[in-house]
């Protein structure tokens, strides 16, 4: 896969700050691994504390917010120890392959190096051979995310209920539960905020149910509310036990590597890759006493985001300073001596016992709602500290740290990627063979690329076009009717095409728009309705918005990328052709562009398909109106052999970062869904982008009845080998 980007979209900014004051030494520090975490956060540490000074309401809206995610933090603890005392993990023969990397091993070999002889995790047990150390093994299995306690191993989050899968999977589909939770509290800020602009207007107005409230008094629900949903997004994750890895580790995390990058400091929260997402530097503390042999505190993780102003980093080398004393308004000035306790403590522990430190470096991005991009760039070794005076006068303590070696080469220090850098131009693209193969018919052109031909030549035979063609035999249905809203839809209690999504609208208005999450058929707005094309409920027609490329590939033909970061949840491009009956067409065991509407047989969940919704999610008058022949096969499909657009290039990948999604808005006839092909993920630039073809292994035959294969490049940690 293409290194992950630099470039996040755009939403509300929040300085990250590795402040400790002591009054808010009771911040949250989510996903901390149950009790053992949560010792090190009594209120008896906060005794002696200095009075607090008066602070901005920004500042306190902060620490309000800090203390609502503490109470839901003790309580997921509470369940979260309950569990640990109840479960048993056991590990499965699965079908999928695990896979252990090169690269991973070499990292552990460094760090079994760095790690002081004399201590080590008392939690670890040997795994092979018949040695059992009286404090446990080395820190290696630690490292590789495995736990053995009473001969039991333990894999990740046992609650998550990700089963056998690949690392690199689990963590992906962390951030993708992350992501769903964000976008729905997004989408609930959004309905108060909407509410609240309503009330507003009728007060404006003199209605009669603004009169009952005081005059010039806001809404109740829009006063005193957290609008961070990412915050809420990880306590409601903590809260479901879905924090993938909750109990710190030191050393690597596994499924995370070097170069491996974060859109927000709650992403490392969500996967347990670094517990706190204000602070800089993540700890164990005493609680992990009878857990580990070492003097505690000891660091396990630190973020460099240039916010203190004695920071100094080379890359390689790193002068880190410690926590404390820090200008919340963020103006990087220290107002008064650190102290050598908690964060700083703990660095200075490593350093004295020998133990890595897993560094992430955080980088300015206009993209990004934080502001920022974290990327994970390995495991460093604290050599030295010392306490001096820094440049504000006051006493900080510095640690530096020093990358460990034979781990892969850093990321975070070049401007673009590893994989190529996006052009800013058409001149300054590499192997440019097609200026834009759709040769005007979409707003932003479409450049093909081959630097794997010689000669370069462009795709042959087809002719582009942004919607489908419809064949002579089939009948669209006629318009229904739509809403009756005026301008843009907002009240899902009275829009009829939000009754038919479940009362709800599917999308959020936040960058451009973007799909809560994946649903069975999505009910837009069509061309009888009241709204304009501003509404949120036309977000897939409203073209490509994304600069996309063709580019050739050596094993998998032509593919797609996109020079622009796609946030999750946003519409790519639909699938366009010629939308024919299936059984019109006369080529099937030859052409690779037939994409069938299963739209009805994914509602019902036939032919091993996954259902989305629950029962009753979709208006049952839809439903009732097809008959078995219907069901049995779908009826119609969409043929882009000959004609089709961007989507006809779009490879199959066994864990892809698109998802398909049936649309309806001029119409209601399930099987002649519009296909659109939305992200699945937070997808960098020069990612190649992918969604399942669906193939089930041996549903295909060739023109003599024989089962058809096709090998599967796509490269995946759970890749099934073969495409069908």
């Amino acid at each position: 896969m293409v290194a992950q980007s630099l470039d996040l979209v755009h939403q509300h900014s929040m300085v990250s700050t590795r402040s400790a004051e002591k009054n808010l030494e009771s911040k949250v520090a989510v996903a901390n691994g149950g009790d053992r975490a949560a010792a090190g956060r009594k209120s008896g540490e906060l005794k002696g504390s200095p009075m607090p000074r008066r602070s901005s309401a920004r500042i306190r809206a902060l620490q309000k917010a800090e203390e609502e995610e503490l109470l839901a933090r003790k309580k997921a603890e509470e369940v979260e120890e309950k569990k640990k005392c109840q479960d048993e993990v056991t590990v499965v023969k699965g079908k999928k392959r695990r896979r252990k990397s090169g690269g991973e091993e070499s990292v552990v070999a460094e760090e079994e190096a760095v790690t002081s002889p004399k201590k080590k995790p008392a939690a670890c047990r040997k795994e092979n051979g018949n040695e059992e150390p009286e404090n446990g093994v080395s820190l290696a299995a630690c490292s590789n995310g495995k736990v053995e306690e009473n001969g039991k191993e333990e894999s990740g989050n046992v609650g998550g209920g990700l089963g056998e899968k690949s690392d690199v999977l689990k963590v992906k589909e962390t951030i993708r539960l992350f992501n769903k939770h964000y976008l729905q509290l997004v989408q609930e800020e959004e309905k108060r905020c909407g509410k609240a602009e309503a009330e507003r207007k009728a007060a404006k107005n003199g209605s009669k149910k603004a009169s009952k409230s005081k005059k010039g008094v806001l809404p109740e629900d829009s006063k005193n509310t957290a609008k961070r949903p990412d915050l809420k997004a990880i306590s409601k994750m903590m809260q479901n036990n879905e924090i993938l890895y909750p109990v710190k580790r030191i050393g690597d995390i596994p499924g995370i590597e070097v170069g491996y990058q974060f859109y927000s400091r709650a992403e490392m929260v969500a996967v347990g890759f670094h517990s706190h997402w204000l602070n800089g530097i993540d700890f164990m503390g005493q609680s992990y006493a009878k857990e580990y042999d070492y003097e505690l505190p000891i660091a396990v993780a630190i973020v460099l985001s240039g916010m203190y102003e004695d920071d100094l980093d080379n890359a390689e080398e790193v002068v880190y300073t410690g926590q404390g004393g820090h200008n919340l308004t963020g103006d990087k000035r220290q107002i008064r001596d650190q102290k050598l306790e908690r964060g700083n403590l703990a660095l200075k522990n490593c350093s004295d016992q020998g133990l890595p430190v897993r560094v992430v470096r955080g980088h300015e991005s206009s993209s990004s709602y934080t502001g920022k991009v974290y990327t994970y760039d390995g495991l460093y070794k604290v050599v030295h500290h010392w306490a001096e005076k820094g440049l504000s006068g006051f006493t900080v303590y510095k640690f530096r740290l020093k990358r460990l070696e034979g781990q892969p080469i850093l990321t975070t220090n070049q401007v673009y990627f590893t994989n190529g850098r996006v052009p800013q131009s058409l001149t300054e693209i590499r192997g440019l063979v097609c200026e834009d193969i759709t040769g005007g018919e979409e707003d932003i052109p479409i450049p093909v690329t081959n630097l794997v031909d010689d000669p370069p030549i462009p795709p042959t035979g087809f002719k582009y076009c942004k919607s489908n063609k419809v064949a002579k035999n089939v009948k669209l249905p006629l318009t229904v009717t739509g809403c009756k809203c005026k301008g843009i839809c907002n009240d899902p209690t009275t829009c009829a095409c939000a009754l038919r999504n479940g009362s709800d609208f599917p999308y959020v208005s936040r960058d451009g728009g973007r799909l809560v999450e994946a649903k069975d058929i999505v009910f837009e707005c069509g061309p009888e309705c009241g709204c304009g094309p501003g509404c949120v409920n036309r977000t897939s027609q409203k073209g490509l918005r994304y600069r996309l490329e063709v580019f050739k590939t050596a094993k998998k033909g032509w593919a797609v990328r996109s020079w622009d970061f796609i946030p999750s949840g946003a519409p790519v491009c639909e699938y366009t052709g010629i939308l024919g009956r299936t059984e019109d067409m006369d080529s099937v065991l030859e052409n690779n562009y037939i994409f069938e509407i299963d739209c009805l047989q994914t509602i019902k969940g036939l032919g091993g398909r996954e259902r989305r919704s629950q029962d009753g999610e979709v208006p049952a008058n839809l439903l009732d109106k097809y008959d078995q022949s219907s069901e049995s096969m779908p009826e119609f499909c969409i043929d882009a052999g000959s004609t089709g657009n961007i989507a006809r290039f779009i490879n199959h990948c066994c864990e892809p970062n698109l998802f398909v999604q049936c649309v309806l808005s001029t119409h209601h006839d399930l099987r002649l869904a519009r296909v659109m092909l939305f992200a699945a993920d937070n997808i960098p630039p020069l990612q190649e982008l992918t969604y399942d073809y669906g193939y089930a292994l041996d549903s295909v035959l060739d023109s003599n009845g024989k089962i058809k294969q096709m090998p599967c490049y796509c490269g995946a940690s759970d890749c099934r080998k073969r495409l069908f």
